[in-house]
């Protein structure tokens, strides 16, 4: 610290000044510090691991921490809880076990000091502030409650039928709970406990009448009344929001249960007497759900789920009377009405929006329950494929269920129809497009008509299903197009059972194919598939007239051969639809070249073959399908090697000139057009299909002919790759040509070398490599020079 300056001596005031300015902040400094020091030590008394102050506790000794593992309102609720439980224990303890050694006196004192103790004791608690203290007392004395009406009915009326008792102290419980509730409204669980408690009367008092599953029906549907009516009704924020949640759930389950015990009684009836019961049931469940979404926003389901009951309950009372197909009618038409609820501005959402989806529920369930046995009826088809023009058509109890079935179809139809027009979604036009087709294509099947009435009532419906495809927007016009695909297969299939049949049906739908896929305006998908089934259907109409004409299947493949022939020649004509018609035309001379390899027969095979490549060849004049004249250039190649093979030709030669000749002069063609063009990707392939079989069958030839021909071929091959400059006729004939020579001067070589003194050869191989070494760098010269020449070469 400054010292002060001795007494009398005066100093200037600047200097004093900062002195103490100084010395003042020296004991800022130190007041700072001891504060510090105080507060760590009072941490350190109290368990609370603190960081020390200026690095003094580094050397003190710091006691383990022991964290605060519960809150103080936890350990108070837990405590609470823990005495709640204990209270009731004790309390059913001593009802059950002590209670017969004290008199009528003492029971009653007991049992009245005990329960008003234990429900005014919330009011004092409250008072005070122990808001916790007093839920768990309120606790304590509502069950005391319940065991007071336990001992009275133990005691007082031992006789009395317990379920019925049981009733009736639910319901006084309950109006004593909401009392109590109202009296002070500071617990929160009296009112809960009060509105699950008041489901139980009148449920136990139908039981105990024994009302039977009609009676229990209505007692739950009036307690879910007066629970909807509770959650609606009931005055004042606080109240609302302690009931509600249990009132709805509530209201929920027993409406439910209501609704479950309507129903199955409906389904059992068996006149419409025994069903007028459960349907005066259902009727008001109805009433019920269409109220409580009128009145709540929110209860959209509700209003579901009420005219889904209101439906039944009309519909069960005629269902006994009618067959099963048309009571799924009726129930159809009984939910036609609840569709017009879209329109409805004067109804509220909740309940518009409820009734419509029950309408269209109603309406997708009666549509699938006839669209699978329909769907099945048209199946059964498939077994004509067992027996092609044998005029073996199923009878008509083969075929299921009747005109209900179409006429279900039929009305459902309409309806999603008529949402198409109301509401701006393609869906309800898709659903009206399928349902409309399945119920006009399978209508005259299911009614039983003769077969002929059948096709013509089916073409028609076909024929109307691609009309629509063409004309209507994407979503519907698609949903049409695949309709008319799928009845155009399914009649396809019927009418291979009759000659007649057959042509009739395939030329009618062949020719509706293409006049579809002629149709500039409509989609082009739709356009495409038409073009594919038309092909389909010609490649069909050209097999069956194999068949009439007595041919054995393989011999079918020429007149399906006339199918791609005709696509080809119509070309470019076939605009935007050519390339799925072109595909669809593959797929039949494919379909051709299978037919006429089973069974083999070579002269067949190599016809078909040579007809193929014929029509390839034709397509590949256009220039945008030159790729095919690979494909032309193949079946011919395969054509010519398979008569070869059937005429017993052995010659290598026979089998490759047929390859080198047409490769060879494209390969000139394509130089006389592209004279950058590489002479290996020219002639490369011709001379090398011809040149290497030859070789090879040459080193395996005795005679002398086969290696004089080659090797006079290869010269010349040589010689004119050497005068046109071109690399490939000069690399393999050469190599060809050395290849040759070899083989011919082998024998020689051998006589040499085996004449030879054995230490010769390795000499003569040593002075080679001497020789090479020392000459090194002019061969390396030469080689470069060597191949430079070549890369001058194309």
């Amino acid at each position: 610290m400054a010292t002060p300056p001795p007494h009398g001596t005066p100093l200037p005031p600047d200097h004093e000044l900062a002195l103490i300015d100084r010395e003042l902040a020296q004991l800022d400094a130190r007041r700072t510090y001891l504060l510090a020091r105080r507060d760590w030590l009072l941490r350190l008394r109290l368990s609370v691991p603190v960081p020390a102050p200026n690095g003094w506790a580094a050397h003190a000794p710091v006691p383990p921490a022991r964290p605060n593992e519960t809150s103080g309102p936890g350990a108070q609720n837990v405590l609470l809880t823990l005495g709640a439980v204990l209270l009731a224990v004790a309390a059913l303890a001593f009802t059950l076990v002590s209670w017969g050694s004290l008199g009528i006196a003492g029971r009653g004192a007991v049992l009245a000091v005990v329960t008003a103790a234990a429900l005014g004791a919330p009011a004092l608690l409250l008072r005070r502030g122990l808001r916790s203290t007093a839920e768990s007392v309120a606790a304590v004395g509502l069950l005391l409650t319940v065991l007071d009406a336990y001992a009275v009915y133990a005691v007082a009326t031992p006789g009395t039928d317990g379920t019925a008792y049981a009733a009736g102290a639910a319901a006084v419980l309950a109006a004593l709970w909401a009392g109590y509730a109202r009296v002070l409204p500071g617990p929160a669980i009296p009112l809960p406990a009060a509105v699950l408690t008041a489901q139980l009367p009148l449920p136990l008092a139908a039981v105990a009448a024994a009302a039977g599953p009609v009676g229990t029906g209505w007692a739950l549907l009036a307690t879910a009344a007066l629970d909807a009516a509770l959650v609606l009704l009931v005055p004042g924020v606080r109240a609302r929001a302690a009931v509600s949640g249990p009132a709805a759930v509530s209201a929920a389950v027993l409406g439910a249960g209501a609704l479950l015990s309507g129903l199955s009684q409906m389904a059992q009836a068996g006149s419409a007497g025994a069903a007028a019961g459960p349907a005066l049931l259902l009727a008001a469940c109805a009433a019920l759900g269409v109220g409580v979404a009128w009145r709540e926003p929110s209860a959209m389901a509700a209003s579901a789920v009420g005219a889904l009951a209101g439906v039944a309950a009309l519909g069960g009372t005629v269902r006994p009377a009618l067959a099963p197909d048309w009571a799924v009618a009726v129930f159809l038409l009984l939910a036609l009405p609840l569709l017009a609820a879209v329109r409805a501005t004067g109804l509220p959402a909740a309940v518009r929006r409820g009734l419509t989806r029950a309408g269209a529920g109603v309406a997708a369930l009666a549509a699938l329950s006839a669209l699978l046995p329909a769907i099945g009826s048209l199946g059964f088809r498939v077994v004509v494929l067992g027996e092609v023009w044998a005029a073996t058509t199923p009878s008509r109890e083969a075929y299921g269920p009747g005109a209900a079935a179409a006429v279900t179809l039929l009305v459902a139809a309409g309806a999603a129809g008529w949402l198409a027009r109301v509401l701006p979604r393609p869906e309800p036009g898709v659903l009206a497009v399928v349902l409309g087709w399945a119920g006009l294509f399978t209508a005259p099947l299911l009614c039983g008509l003769p077969v002929a009435a059948v096709i013509a009532a089916q073409l028609a419906v076909t024929a109307a299903a691609g009309v629509c495809a063409l004309r209507l927007g994407r979503g519907p016009g698609y949903a049409a197009a695949v309709c008319a695909a799928l009845g155009a297969l399914n009649l396809s299939v019927a009418a291979l059972d009759g000659r007649t049949a057959t042509f009739a049906v395939f030329g009618l739908l062949g020719a509706g194919c293409a006049a579809g896929a002629a149709r500039r305006p409509a989609a082009l998908p739709v356009r495409a598939g038409a073009a594919v089934l038309a092909v389909g259907y010609a490649a069909g109409v050209a097999a069956a007239l194999g068949a009439l004409w007595g041919l054995a299947a393989s011999w079918w493949a020429l007149p399906l051969l006339a199918v791609p022939a005709a696509v080809a020649a119509a070309g470019p004509r076939l605009g935007r639809v050519r390339l799925p018609a072109e595909i669809a035309a593959g797929v039949a001379g494919a379909a051709a070249l299978l037919l006429a390899a089973w069974p083999w027969e070579p002269a067949r095979a190599a016809l078909v073959c040579a007809l193929a490549g014929v029509v390839c060849a034709g397509a590949a004049v256009r220039a945008e399908r030159r790729g095919l004249g690979w494909a032309a250039g193949t079946l011919f190649v395969a054509a010519t090697w398979i008569r070869l093979s059937a005429s017993g030709v052995q010659v290598p030669e026979a089998y490759a000139l047929p390859v080198t000749l047409p490769a060879l002069a494209v390969g000139f063609v394509r130089r006389r057009r592209d004279a950058r063009a590489s002479s290996w990707t020219a002639y490369g392939p011709g001379l090398g299909a011809t040149l290497l079989p030859s070789l090879l069958a040459a080193w395996g030839d005795p005679h002398w002919l086969r290696p004089l021909l080659l090797g006079l071929a290869a010269l010349a091959v040589t010689l004119l790759g050497a005068h046109r400059r071109l690399q490939a006729p000069l690399l393999l004939g050469g190599a060809t040509l050395a290849a040759v020579a070899l083989h011919e001067l082998a024998p020689y070589v051998v006589q040499v070398v085996d004449a030879l003194p054995r230490w010769l050869p390795p000499a003569l191989a040593g002075l080679l490599l001497l020789v090479a070494g020392a000459t090194y760098e002019k061969r390396l010269r030469d080689a470069r020079r060597l191949r430079a020449a070549l890369g001058r070469l194309r």
